[in-house]
């Protein structure tokens, strides 16, 4: 749908019977009125690269551990919000990366694989963020990938690739965005670019409040915008970060990260837009990675309460919750022993990651057997040690984002289904429609399946801000 398509047959004084109801014979139990309603402030969480088998294992996860579902799931059988699914396609693939599926909601437009809002014929589309900003609104971003990673940069700027991190960082300052937390101190730190240019002296100079731990994240001034970048890259796992005392107390969770951006937002009188993304949802599912998986994932379920919790107060904010696309499809497989294994995940103390990560040439069998069965509570055969060592012998760092190593992920992925009945269907993105939820002004505005670039219009018409751009 083009943008002005949208305005003539979305807009308030001209929305049909079936654009306001939905879903025939229960829009009207939905409990939040939106009608009428302008959306002061708009928080989109995202779950990036999160399979409909994430979402579904997570809320079993939760659901047989606590006695409680997930908040996702527990807001769909409240009836509390408007659902559909999305077509998530960029303009290059039926099979979208994170740059061109932020990029269709952020620029309205879609976008060929691996760019930020720059079409193939090199046309510029002016960022969300940027529409929002120079309505008046504060902005922001936290994730628990790097923030100069491709889908907060889809909301905010411009730009031919993805892999332009050490400029992108230069283009959040540049475009003074208020709230923007992650990690990413590689496009940071002098000592880590390429250009040597200290980012973090940028920033302070330019009047931001620049942390880099959890304690100074919650002690940083309100008054003065907030750049937070809390680790090299991604963020730790949250089950790897739950199990160190050191991470713990360095790094915040992706819900505080949240509270504490809306608090340096809220009181703004022309409101706030923030984008929160449980970016490493994605990482884990490239690698087949359960623990990182389930465990990422109930952390962006935490966002979605705190962001809940304050919409249901405020009663002027649209929270939208989606994913991006689809990734490694993963699914808890029939068998008899099925309910056992998939609670043995509850036992997990570490990620995939910092099980191989752990391993090299010189480590033994019994030290490999050891390092599984401290992360995993089960014990591994002499023959799948000697599978995974094998894969040590001639390890070379290449470039790569998701396993530059070439750990054997998916061999260790096999190993565990047979303990914990948890199946993938590759290592790769996939060509889902996505599940979206949007709760608050503008939820009404929702049909039951749209085009991903729909939800740049729709916010853009949920906050009464003219598509002038």
């Amino acid at each position: 749908m083009n943008r002005r398509k949208f305005f003539r047959n979305g807009s308030l004084a001209t929305l049909g019977t079936a654009l306001l109801h939905p879903i025939s014979g229960a829009a009207n139990t939905i409990k939040y009125d939106s009608k009428n309603k302008k959306a002061k402030n708009i928080i989109v969480i995202v779950s990036d690269g999160m399979s409909t088998g994430t979402l579904n294992m997570t809320d079993l996860y939760l659901s047989r551990k606590t006695g409680k579902c997930s908040n996702w799931l527990q807001l769909y059988k409240d009836n509390k919000v408007s659902r559909s699914l999305m077509d998530m396609a960029s303009a290059s693939s039926i099979v979208t990366d994170s740059a061109a599926a932020s990029s269709s909601w952020g620029g309205g437009v879609r976008i060929a694989n691996g760019s930020l809002n720059v079409s193939q014929n090199g046309e510029e589309h002016l960022p969300i963020w940027q529409k929002f900003k120079q309505a008046g609104k504060k902005a922001g971003c936290v994730t628990t990938v790097p923030i100069t990673h491709a889908t907060p940069a889809g909301f905010c700027i411009n730009s031919k690739s993805r892999n332009a991190q050490e400029q992108i960082a230069e283009k959040y300052l540049e475009y003074k965005f208020d709230v923007m937390m992650g990690g990413g101190n590689n496009y940071f730190a002098p000592e880590k670019r390429k250009d040597k240019k200290d980012m973090y002296e940028a920033f302070a100079s330019n009047g931001y409040e620049v942390v880099k731990t959890r304690n100074d994240m919650f002690s940083a001034s309100i008054d003065k915008p907030i750049l937070g970048v809390f680790h090299d890259n991604g963020l730790p796992y949250t089950i790897d970060r739950q199990n160190s005392k050191e991470l713990l107390q360095k790094v915040p969770t992706l819900g505080e990260m949240t509270q504490k951006a809306i608090e340096a937002m809220k009181d703004h009188p022309k409101g706030f837009v923030l984008q929160v993304e449980a970016g490493k949802v994605d990482w884990a599912a490239h690698g087949n990675d359960i623990a990182g998986l389930i465990y990422d994932q109930t952390a962006h379920d935490e966002a979605i309460q705190i962001a809940m919790h304050f919409a249901e107060q405020d009663g002027e904010t649209l929270i939208i919750i989606t994913t991006d696309h689809g990734n490694a499809n993963p699914g808890v497989i029939y068998g008899t022993e099925a309910n056992d294994n998939f609670d043995t995940i509850q036992k997990y103390k570490h990620t995939n990651e910092w099980i191989l990560n752990g391993i090299g040439k010189e480590t033994s069998i019994s030290q490999v057997k050891e390092r599984v069965n401290y992360a995993n509570n089960f014990a591994i055969t002499n023959e799948e040690c000697e599978q995974l060592l094998s894969y040590y012998a001639n390890l070379k760092t290449e470039d790569g984002l998701y396993n530059p190593k070439h750990l054997p992920f998916k061999i260790l992925a096999k190993i565990q289904e047979q303990h914990n009945s948890v199946g993938w269907i590759s290592m790769q993105h996939s060509a889902d429609y996505v599940e979206l939820a949007l709760y608050g002004p503008g939820n009404h505005l929702l049909k039951p399946f749209i085009k991903n670039t729909d939800l740049h219009y729709l916010m853009l018409e949920a906050a009464e801000i003219e598509n002038k751009f």
